[in-house]
């Protein structure tokens, strides 16, 4: 089955996506019991999508920096679902992940001047795409290094493949309408248990 491009406000974001953008770039793809939804398509949704978060450039994404966005996307997946799983990401997703870190535009150092010490950034050359892709594997390290880290959660839902960040713990459901759809099943087979 064919990916579909759904509307943002079809599932809504998950919880934790506005907080970090590594989880909001995970959840760009996602299956549904609908079917699957990929939220980047094509170079112009990536562009748009990249815009509303404050990240991207003004134009559309090329075809290059679509795959590589994309396979920065598989990568966060992969080590924030070992890391809910309690395991160990494989050491390809784990390189993609630390690929990104490493190719950062600009990095930090303590300069020295008469005043004294300061932070200064040391410019590389790089692309645009070096740089999104640098903020969004900075994002997801934080996450999995912060106070967030053991609220990550994979959606408890029957299909549903999102990740969030539970805001109390007896949540387990990345929305409203996946909890809602839970309730139905559950509420439907007790209603069949009982008819028969």
């Amino acid at each position: 089955m064919d990916a579909v491009e759904r509307s943002p406000s079809a599932q809504g974001p998950a919880p934790g996506e506005a907080e970090h953008y590594s989880l909001a770039l995970v959840n760009t793809e996602f299956e549904l019991p609908g079917g699957p939804y990929e939220g980047l398509p094509d170079g112009a949704a990536a562009g748009r999508w990249l815009r509303e978060l404050g990240l991207g450039p003004v134009g559309s994404v090329t075809q290059a920096e679509l795959r590589q966005l994309r396979l920065l996307r598989g990568a966060v997946r992969a080590v924030f679902s070992a890391h809910i799983a309690g395991e160990r990401p494989e050491r390809q997703a784990l390189e993609c992940f630390n690929d990104a870190l490493a190719t950062a535009p600009g990095a930090r150092e303590l300069a020295w001047s008469a005043t004294g010490p300061r932070l200064a950034v040391r410019e590389r050359p790089g692309t645009r795409m070096e740089a999104v892709l640098t903020q969004l594997a900075e994002d997801g390290a934080d996450l999995l290094t912060g106070p967030s880290a053991a609220k990550l959660s994979a959606c408890g839902a029957q299909g549903c493949t999102r990740l969030f960040i539970r805001s109390h713990a007896a949540r387990r459901w990345c929305s409203d309408r996946c909890g809602n759809r839970v309730r139905a099943a559950r509420h439907y087979a007790d209603r069949e248990r009982s008819t028969k």
